[in-house]
């Protein structure tokens, strides 16, 4: 993946912030988030619930 970067520089010119596309930082989020839920699903130790457990629980959670 190639990223379109500009680099924000101080008086010293050092670099001090990194500038990204809307494009490609919202495919880097997407990368990330989907990393995030891998791992979260992994690590859940949880028991599984049947289609109908599942949509009985869903029903019953806030839809804000």
């Amino acid at each position: 993946m190639e990223f379109k970067r500009q680099y924000i520089v101080n008086e010293d010119s050092q670099r001090v912030a990194v500038q990204l596309d809307i494009h490609t930082f919202e495919k880097i989020e997407n990368v990330l988030e989907n990393y995030a839920l891998v791992q979260l699903i992994s690590a859940d130790d949880s028991e599984t619930l049947s289609v109908e457990e599942a949509k009985k629980y869903y029903a019953g959670l806030d839809k804000a």
